[in-house]
C-alpha cells in the first residue's frame, strides 16, 4: 500500500494516511466496507475524486473534514456515530499523515471502548504527539464526556 502510517488497529479497522487509487482498488481485499476520511479536501495531497473511486469499488464513504488547527467536539461526537453505525464491519479511516485520526481513534478507545492508556494510545504514539491545539482538543472532549460517557457503545466492539 502506498498510503503513509497504515496501521491495523483490530481484526476490523485499519488506520492510515491518505490512500492511493492504488490502495483504495486493494480495500475489498481486506474486507473494508466504509472508509471514513477527516482529512480536508484542501490538504496538500487530497487524493481528486476520492469519494467516487471508493464507491466504484462498492464501499461507502464518510467525510467528516476537521481542520487541522480548529478540530470540533462535534466532529468526534460524529465520528463516534459513524463507529457505531458499522458496528461489527470492517473499517478504514484516513486523514492525510495519520494525525487527526490517531488522535480521535486515542480518544474513541479511551471513551468509547474504555480501554487502558497503554492500549488507547496506539497507533497514536506510533505516529506523533499532539501538538498544542491537539492536546487541547483532547483535553477538552474527555472533559466534556467525563460526567457524561459514551456508555451506551462500551461492549459494542467485543474484539477490542
Amino acid at each position: 500500500m502506498d498510503a503513509v502510517n497504515i496501521y491495523q488497529v483490530f481484526d476490523w479497522l485499519w488506520s492510515s494516511g491518505q490512500l492511493s487509487e492504488t490502495d483504495i482498488r486493494q480495500l475489498p481485499g481486506f474486507g473494508v466496507v466504509a472508509v471514513i476520511n477527516l482529512a480536508l479536501p484542501s490538504s496538500s495531497n487530497a487524493l481528486p475524486k476520492e469519494a467516487e473511486l471508493v464507491t466504484e469499488q462498492g464501499i461507502t464513504y464518510i467525510h467528516i473534514p476537521v481542520e487541522w488547527e480548529a478540530p470540533r467536539v462535534e466532529q468526534f461526537v460524529e465520528f463516534v456515530r459513524v463507529m457505531k453505525a458499522y458496528e461489527g464491519q470492517k473499517l478504514w479511516v484516513h486523514c492525510a499523515k495519520n494525525m487527526r485520526v490517531s488522535a480521535f481513534l486515542y480518544l474513541f478507545r479511551k471513551l468509547v471502548l474504555c480501554e487502558s492508556e497503554e492500549k488507547a494510545e496506539f497507533p497514536m504514539v506510533q505516529v506523533w504527539r499532539p501538538n498544542e491545539v491537539w492536546k487541547g482538543f483532547i483535553e477538552q472532549v474527555e472533559r466534556q464526556h467525563s460526567h457524561q460517557s459514551f456508555k451506551p457503545f462500551v461492549n459494542v466492539y467485543p474484539d477490542a
